[in-house]
């Protein structure tokens, strides 16, 4: 009996076995039907009316509008500071002094060189004027008047000479305080008391100051794809590290001609003009800057992701389409959609597609293709400048992705992958 009642068991649960396999199955093939039959969700936006602004970006420095660097002429020590860092200076102001010492001494002797000179002029002179009268009796040679004449005469010269050499050094004298040539405020200070300038070869700089701080300007670097599109006039808005939740307001006041070369990148240095009232602007910060180069309003667009979403085609289709590829042509949806070589490429406008339909079921929606031709950009929408085929208005649903994407069937697939294997980022 006990081999008949374990037939009976091994029975019972091959077919519970058999019943849960089944179950599986069943499921399974359900499962799949009904995410086949799902299909994927179309993801959309609707055409609209609404105005493009077009920009161009840069990188600049904020400076003064006028800077100037305050040097000394003469080498020596500084003795006295009369101005420090942000201190406010008037034109003609005293800002610093050098010792004076040594210059008081070579006027000094430039002094007693001229004192000389003119001494020995005077001297020259009434010797010069006794031989005149001897000559004039007959009493001594033509030679010995003329010898007189030359000395007196050298010794002017040494005169002049002298006194040349006396207006140096006073004004060398002069230079050992230095004064402030413009109105404006101190931003920068080189030198302490008791560091000694040399003035050899050029003029150090003891102080920058910038002449008024709430009139500044950015230096912007443009790319020389962009500055065709700058004009003088135009609207600028930058933000800056110290306030990057502030916004600041500013126009072009000029492009200039002299282009900067690095590493083959060839920029155009443009002049912003930027108020700064309340002082919030600083020399030397870093600008971002967004410039305005042109505005379309009221106008029909569509966001940019509609213009480079392409509809998956059949499975024959696509090899037929990579065979072309491979032999050099050009295939389907993508040659249409704005992606072709050369002028007639461009000529024939970009391809946007209308969802007709509830969305929901790829099977069940239709997707009608719609030819543009397209204008200005901001980087979120594009401007339709006219419709080349089909139909378009504003409030129509244009496609822009997709909102799910099919597991695939075999294997492990991952969450991030399409059919295929491939990257989602495949299917626009």
């Amino acid at each position: 009996m006990e081999p008949l009642e374990n037939n009976h068991k091994h029975r019972r649960l091959l077919i519970t076995a058999i019943v849960v396999v089944l179950g599986v199955l069943i499921g399974l093939f359900f499962l799949r039907r009904g995410r086949d039959d799902g299909g994927d969700q179309y993801r959309t936006e609707a055409a609209s009316q609404g105005n493009i602004t077009a920009t161009a970006g840069a990188t600049g420095t904020l400076s003064a509008v006028t800077t100037v660097q305050v040097g000394s002429q003469v080498s020596g020590i500084i003795s006295k500071l009369h101005a420090d860092f942000n201190s406010q200076v008037r034109k003609g102001q005293l800002l610093a002094e050098l010792d004076p010492t040594p210059f008081l001494q070579t006027v000094e002797q430039r002094q007693a060189d001229a004192t000389r000179s003119m001494i020995e002029m005077a001297n020259t002179k009434v010797t010069y004027g006794r031989q005149k009268r001897l000559a004039d009796a007959g009493l001594i040679a033509q030679s010995e008047l003329d010898g007189a004449k030359m000395a007196y005469d050298s010794a002017r010269a040494a005169l002049a000479q002298s006194q040349a050499s006396l207006n140096q050094a006073k004004t060398n004298l002069g230079y050992t305080k230095i004064y402030s040539p413009i109105d404006g405020q101190v931003v920068d200070r080189q030198y302490d008391v008791g560091q000694t300038v040399a003035a050899s070869f050029s003029a150090p700089t003891l102080f920058t100051i910038a002449q008024d701080l709430t009139k500044m300007q950015v230096k912007a670097d443009v790319d020389q794809s962009d500055i065709g599109r700058i004009k003088v006039g135009a609207p600028v808005k930058f933000t800056v590290d110290a306030y990057p939740d502030q916004e600041f307001q500013a126009r072009i006041s000029q492009v200039r001609l002299n282009a900067t070369v690095n590493q083959n990148v060839i920029t155009y240095p443009v002049i912003i003009e930027v108020a700064n009232p309340d002082g919030k602007l600083r020399p030397s910060m870093t600008a971002d800057v967004t410039i305005q180069v042109d505005t379309a309003r009221n106008v029909l667009r569509v966001p940019n992701s509609a213009l480079r979403f392409k509809p998956e085609t059949k499975d024959e289709d696509k090899d037929q389409a990579q065979t072309r590829q491979r032999s050099g042509g050009s295939a389907g949806t993508g040659a249409r959609a704005g992606g072709g070589e050369g002028r007639r490429g461009r000529q024939a406008g970009q391809t946007v597609y209308i969802l007709e339909g509830d969305g929901k079921d790829k099977e069940k929606s239709e997707l009608r293709e719609v030819r543009v031709k397209t204008g200005l950009t901001d980087g979120r929408h594009t401007q339709v400048v006219s419709v080349l085929s089909g139909e378009l208005k504003p409030g129509d649903q244009v496609v822009t992705g997709l909102a799910t994407l099919k597991v695939e069937q075999s294997g492990t697939a991952s969450p991030l992958s399409g059919r295929g294997g491939r990257s989602p980022m495949g299917r626009f």
